[in-house]
């Protein structure tokens, strides 16, 4: 890997840590000599003995990195801003290379945010939200200068936050087949150096805290389809690969888009159309779905968009200031550092009668209309207080 440095723990430092993890490490940096060959040159390598690593608090961490009026400025914006005016100036600061699109912004934000985790009597229950954006390729969402909607989403929510990967369906699983790599994919390596087998993070891993955005979801391997499911919902996975036997956590987000399998018909199920099962689906708290309208008032809208900009940019934002990216960075380290959102009984009561209802209906999804909603209710309502 580019730009690291091997790390040799011993004793009492060994499974200080696990892949994925903020550390602090202090050592000497020494040089170590590869196995002697006769008649090959000898291998030296820099490495770096560790006497004490310290894991960092990942929330703690990013709570430092924050500007010290950053607090302030923050609560002086919803002082100044009804809930409703201030939320539309978050969503146009959000890509705002991308033209209209409020609903789907909206739901980026909140995956961003997500909501509260709990855990009781050895039970843990996610806060963070997953969402999966589902569109034609280059037709409804194809709004931005740079390219199509759903990848220019994937792009700037990584951007934002603190701890991101982006990655492709077709990339993350072609990777490591060479090398004597088992399985590189989303989830994790076994890998093969000098003889012994140790195990290399994969994206969701790596993505640990933060949010892991994942272009071509419908590209990726069946294997890691199945291996997929226990990462989305109890946030870790369990290794068992060349005797390597341990669980690694992946409490992140995911943020993913597909394309349907030719094109969209409405008169089949989501499933069908994305060739995704059924408890795959039902893992994602949100499913948007974004089809080519072929609405002239609507092309027109954004082909004058799009030439303003060329033009010049303030036209677009009509006079408005909006946020900068360090800006819309540094907000969604606050909400989610500072605030921990309770429930009302007004606002449980909102959500039991719309479960029930979904519940009730004839036709209703039965892969999406699970307790899983519910839950997803929750996570979107506390992301929302945000």
């Amino acid at each position: 890997m580019p730009k690291s440095i091997s790390v040799i723990l011993e004793d009492d430092l060994v499974d200080q840590a696990r892949a994925g993890d903020d550390v602090i490490i202090s050592g000497v940096v020494m040089r170590r000599w590869k196995n002697f060959v006769v008649n090959e040159r000898c291998d030296v390598e820099i490495v770096l003995f560790a006497n004490c690593i310290k894991v960092q608090n990942v929330n703690q961490h990013y709570s430092e990195q924050l500007p010290e009026d950053a607090r302030e400025i923050f609560m002086n914006f919803w002082r100044n801003h009804s809930p409703l005016s201030g939320r539309n100036l978050i969503l146009k600061s959000f890509c705002p290379n991308i033209y209209g699109m409020y609903m789907t912004k909206l739901a980026v934000v909140l995956t961003l945010l997500g909501g509260v985790a709990k855990s009781d009597n050895n039970t843990r229950i996610r806060g963070d939200s997953h969402l999966l954006l589902v569109g034609d390729p280059g037709k409804h969402d194809n709004t931005s200068v740079l390219g199509t909607g759903k990848s220019q989403l994937l792009r700037y929510a990584a951007s934002v936050c603190q701890r991101s990967v982006m990655t492709t369906g077709i990339g993350s699983t072609n990777a490591g087949i060479l090398n004597f790599k088992l399985n590189l994919g989303l989830t994790v390596a076994a890998v093969r150096d000098s003889g012994e087998w140790h195990l290399e993070a994969g994206a969701l891993v790596l993505a640990d805290r933060g949010i892991c955005c994942i272009d071509e979801f419908g590209s990726i391997r069946e294997t890691d389809k199945t291996a997929i499911h226990e990462a989305m919902e109890q946030q870790t996975l369990s290794i068992a690969k060349a005797g390597l036997v341990c669980k690694l956590n992946t409490r992140c987000s995911i943020l993913a888009a597909t394309n349907p399998k030719g094109k969209y018909d409405e008169t089949l199920g989501i499933d069908v159309n994305v060739a995704l099962a059924s408890p795959l689906l039902s893992r994602f708290d949100l499913v948007l779905i974004l089809l080519d309208s072929q609405n002239s008032d609507w092309d027109e809208k954004v082909s004058t968009f799009l030439l303003n900009n060329e033009c010049n940019s303030d036209i677009s934002n009509h006079g408005e200031e909006i946020w900068s990216l360090e800006t819309f960075k540094s907000f969604i380290t606050f909400a989610k550092t500072s605030f921990q959102p309770i429930l009302t009984f007004e606002a449980n009561e909102v959500l039991k009668a719309y479960y029930q209802r979904h519940r009730s209906s004839d036709f209703r999804n039965a892969a999406r209309t699970t307790i899983r909603l519910l839950e997803s209710l929750i996570r979107l309502a506390q992301s929302h207080v945000f």
